[in-house]
Parts: structure tokens; C-alpha cells; sequence
């Protein structure tokens, strides 16, 4: 949780608003609307240097290795997930996974939430989640914006 609250942290510095989402296994994605333009090589640069700059800040929570086990309980900043051809869980997707959990979106300040977990809500209490929080994602397709530069 603390690395997407440096990532809100970071965004908001920039004048650039993400929308988290938890996704139902094992972490949380940040998608952020932008305006058509840059290319697909210029938004995967901009990611990768986020991430690195923030891993910098704090390099005892961030590993760049693959293997789970190499990692010795810090997380991974996945930015190649912002790659042609990969598939990235849609928000309220249901998972393969016991108990069906579904990826959600949330508010940044949900990452206080002790309770917050990426598979915390289920097909059984998503539609509960809705009715009492709406979706935070309802309108981030109508607020693209322009990513700023990262020096």
C-alpha cells in the first residue's frame, strides 16, 4: 500500500491524477487517462521513469526481480505491464481464483484502510461495495489529461 501511496504522492506533485484499483489477486494498478498523442514507446518511458524514480526514494520496499522468492519480501513496481499485448484485468473483472474475487476500483485515501487487501471484495460483496461508494472510475475516461514531463 505504501508504494501506491507514493505513487499518489508522486502523481499529484506532477499535476497528474491516477485512478487505483485493486485487482483482485495480488496488487493494485494505477491507470491514468491521457489525451491521444504521445506514443506508445513515450507512455511506457514516462511509466518506467516514475516507477524508477520512486523505487530510488525507497529502495528497501522496491525489488526489479522476477522471482517472487528473489525479492525477499519487497514488491515489484511492474511497469512493463504497460506493454503491446498484454492483458490487464478490467475494472470489476471477476478473477480465477477461490472465492471469486474482482478487481476494484478505489479512492487513494482507501490505502489507509488496514483492511484494504487486492482480493478483498468478491462477486458476493462487490455489488454492496457499489451501492455504498459508487465507482470511483466512472468518470476517468471523460478527464484525459497530458502526462508532464519527467526531467
Amino acid at each position: 500500500m505504501r508504494l501506491a501511496q507514493l505513487h499518489d504522492t508522486a502523481l499529484d506533485h506532477l499535476g497528474v491524477r491516477g485512478y487505483p484499483k485493486v485487482t483482485g489477486q495480488r496488487g493494485i494498478q494505477i491507470w491514468i487517462p491521457i489525451v491521444p498523442g504521445p506514443s506508445f514507446s513515450e507512455t511506457r518511458a514516462w511509466v518506467e521513469t516514475l516507477s524508477r524514480t520512486i523505487a530510488r526514494v525507497v529502495p528497501d520496499l522496491v525489488s526489479w526481480s522476477w522471482e517472487k522468492a528473489e525479492r525477499e519480501g519487497r514488491a515489484r513496481l511492474d511497469f512493463t505491464q504497460n506493454a503491446i499485448n498484454k492483458t490487464l484485468v478490467a475494472p470489476y473483472s471477476t478473477r480465477p481464483a477461490p472465492g471469486a474475487p474482482v478487481s476494484v476500483p478505489i479512492a487513494w485515501d482507501e490505502l489507509d484502510d488496514p483492511e484494504l487487501a487486492p482480493d478483498r471484495w468478491t462477486i458476493h460483496t462487490v455489488f454492496d461495495r457499489l451501492a455504498d461508494h459508487g465507482d470511483p472510475m466512472r468518470d476517468m475516461l471523460s478527464r484525459p489529461q497530458t502526462l508532464t514531463a519527467l526531467g
